[in-house]
């Protein structure tokens, strides 16, 4: 029987930021390009997006979710970038909350970051995650009446025939 490996993630620049300065989370390890990917509760969100604001992540280059499979946790990620003059290469840093598919409910980043505006509004529409404390949360790609979460792994289409246009 094999053993199961437990690998250890150094905790990047960013994540050791955090730790001194008395934010949760958890680091987990990078992606390809060196990235540094946090893990957060989501009742630690807003504290620690702003913690990463003032630390000099201006921009939010995107926010989207994803769905880890039925009966699994649905995840909303955030991709913030830090923009100076001249800068050909910023400092970027990925933040990652689980939520739960039964509660699906997390902060809006909006009040930090504006550009989470239509994102957190498309992440809810597809998922079905509530960003409470966003000022316009609704449906920006489905109709308003729609049933049910599409992208959502355990999403069953509805039974039934669009009318197509005559031409």
């Amino acid at each position: 029987m094999a053993e199961t490996e437990t690998s250890i993630v150094e905790a990047g620049k960013v994540s050791q930021w955090l730790t001194q300065n008395g934010f949760e989370h958890e680091a987990l390890a990078a992606d390809n390009l060196g990235v540094e990917i946090l893990k957060v509760d989501r009742e630690f969100l807003i504290p620690m997006s702003t913690a990463l604001y003032a630390y000099g992540f201006n921009y939010m280059q995107c926010q989207c979710a994803y769905d880890q499979g039925p009966g699994e946790d649905l995840v909303s990620v955030y991709h913030l970038a830090k923009l100076t003059d001249n800068a050909s290469h910023p400092e970027e840093v990925r933040v990652k909350v689980f939520i739960p598919r039964e509660d699906p409910r997390v902060p809006s980043v909006y009040w930090i970051w504006k550009a989470a505006d239509f994102q957190e509004r498309e992440s809810y529409d597809m998922y079905g995650i509530v960003y409470e404390g966003h000022p316009n949360l609704k449906r920006i790609l489905m109709n308003e009446d729609w049933i049910g979460w599409p992208l959502r792994k355990d999403y069953i289409s509805p039974d039934f025939y669009e009318l197509q246009d005559a031409y």
